[in-house]
């Protein structure tokens, strides 16, 4: 018999988008580590319960750990550069992003010293008008996709930072070449909602924004780091 697939604490498995209710089924996998295969990861434990038309989203953490691109922290030594710069990150009870040693250090070494430069530059001009999230659109780079330990995180990956993950778009569509399904790799939290990739671009920002506003698949230990999307 087929597990009964319920919503994580605090969340719901139906949401109204539009005209349109979707259900969001939170798949439970084991602890991902960079020697899995995130295609196989996808086919073990999404792959019984997609039907046609579902739409499969992904963390964007676990793709990039599966990458190689999660660090113990105790391996990353931050430069001067890294040092220097954090002092002017806004830190956020949301997560870390750029506000450690550690997360700056990765950002730096992504996008080079120079752009890094550079965008701290337009942001300090920029930020006296009001205007927000320059440095990340400068750096590109999904940059704002790097993140650090926190408490709340999944061990081992509280004593972790990680780059975000690489290709993304590409992921997405070697996923919906085995699976047959459309793919988006999402950064969801509870700050908002980031597209890093996705099978087709016809699946929007706007959309995948509103499904997954209220983060169903958690943010601790719930280890779900996959949700099917269904029109219901």
């Amino acid at each position: 018999m087929e597990e009964k697939i319920l919503p994580n604490k605090g969340k719901n498995l139906i949401i109204k988008v539009g005209e349109k209710n979707y259900e969001r089924i939170p798949i439970r996998t084991h602890v991902i580590k960079d020697n899995d295969n995130i295609i196989e990861v996808v086919l073990k434990y999404a792959g019984p319960r997609l039907l046609e038309n579902d739409i499969l989203f992904i963390s964007e953490r676990v793709v990039a750990i599966t990458q190689g691109r999660a660090f113990p922290i105790k391996d990353i030594h931050p430069g001067a550069l890294a040092k220097f710069l954090v002092k002017f990150v806004h830190k956020s009870p949301y997560g870390i992003g750029l506000g450690s040693e550690w997360t700056m250090e990765l950002a730096v070494r992504e996008a080079g010293a120079a752009r890094i430069l550079f965008a701290a530059f337009c942001s300090a001009v920029t930020k006296p008008f009001g205007m927000r999230g320059v440095f990340y659109k400068v750096v590109g780079k999904n940059i704002n996709a790097i993140d650090g330990p926190c408490s709340y995180t999944l061990a081992p990956y509280n004593e972790y930072a990680k780059l975000g993950p690489a290709n993304p778009n590409k992921v997405a569509r070697d996923i919906k070449s085995r699976i047959k399904n459309e793919c988006v790799i999402i950064d969801a939290n509870d700050l908002g909602v980031n597209v890093l990739g996705r099978s087709d671009k016809k699946i929007t920002d706007v959309f995948s924004a509103a499904v997954f506003k209220d983060n169903p698949l958690g943010q601790t230990t719930e280890q779900t780091p996959i949700c099917i999307v269904r029109a219901v």
